[in-house]
């Protein structure tokens, strides 16, 4: 992340309250081996209320709560990340070859874009997910494959504005030769969309991950808040859903926030109009 919306990030209200919710999470995520015990470790102890030994209570074959959340925010952040560095990866590869190239190379990568943007994301991920039964690197990389065209065409229209700017014509003028002027002009500019493209394809990974395994179509034995949240329901004529089904759903909603937060920082740098309001 270039280091002028790294500061702005933490310099910003919205940024500071995101960073610091994705923190904690991030945390307990990292915490989760060493305290959280084995999520899958079963006991008689069903269906229990919060008590000093299983703070969250226990579910139906008598798991940790707590625990489970905790590797839960494991898979959420790693579907998150993961999905935008790939993500974004193929939109900078993309996009960038596109305007550098151009011609057939072009309009080929052009009117692929066009396919997927006019294609609705959750019906191949549905019906690819429904016969693989994918993991979370299966998840991780169908969302990716099926979530680049917006960054990348964004990506692209800002290389041809910049490919004919001044600063990269001089270069090229004193003999700057395409990875020169790539590395050092044309990457750095293109900064702000990347981060913000990754921050955007990290929440909706999170969401359409929950998504998918709140509708059963996840690995089996997967941890995960949206499996949670579907096993929750299935007894909600018990008291027990106040502490299985509220937390799984408000460390959801809190990531999500944390990088709604995080994007909206980061779009006052890209438009000076939000920032000076």
């Amino acid at each position: 992340m270039h280091v002028r919306y790294g500061k702005h990030i933490v310099s910003s209200t919205s940024g500071r309250v995101g960073l610091g919710i994705a923190g904690v999470l991030a945390a307990a995520a990292l915490a989760s081996p060493l305290f959280g015990g084995d999520p899958t470790m079963q006991t008689v102890k069903v269906l229990q209320q919060p008590s000093w030994g299983h703070p969250l209570g226990t579910n139906d074959v008598g798991q940790d709560i707590l625990c489970r959340l905790m590797h839960g925010a494991r898979t959420s952040l790693l579907v998150a990340v993961s999905v935008g560095i790939l993500s974004t990866t193929f939109s900078a590869v993309v996009g960038i070859s596109a305007g550098l190239v151009g011609g057939l190379y072009e309009r080929v990568t052009m009117r692929l874009v066009d396919a997927l943007l006019v294609t609705p994301i959750l019906i191949p991920v549905l019906l690819v997910s429904a016969f693989v039964q994918p993991g979370v690197w299966g998840l991780i990389l169908i969302i990716s494959a099926l979530r680049w065209a917006g960054g990348a065409r964004m990506v692209r229209a800002q290389t041809l504005s910049l490919k004919d700017s001044g600063h990269v014509k001089a270069s090229q003028a004193f003999g700057a030769g395409t990875g020169h002027v790539l590395v050092h002009h044309i990457a750095p500019d293109l900064s702000p969309i990347l981060v913000t493209s990754f921050v955007h394809s990290a929440r909706t990974a999170v969401f359409m991950e929950a998504g998918l395994a709140f509708i059963g179509i996840a690995a089996p034995g997967m941890v995960s808040w949206g499996t949670m949240i579907r096993n929750a329901l299935n007894f909600y004529y018990l008291p027990a859903w106040k502490w299985w089904l509220v937390p799984p759903g408000l460390a959801l909603s809190l990531l999500i926030l944390a990088f709604v937060l995080i994007g909206h920082s980061l779009e006052e740098v890209m438009d000076p109009r939000l920032r000076n309001a």
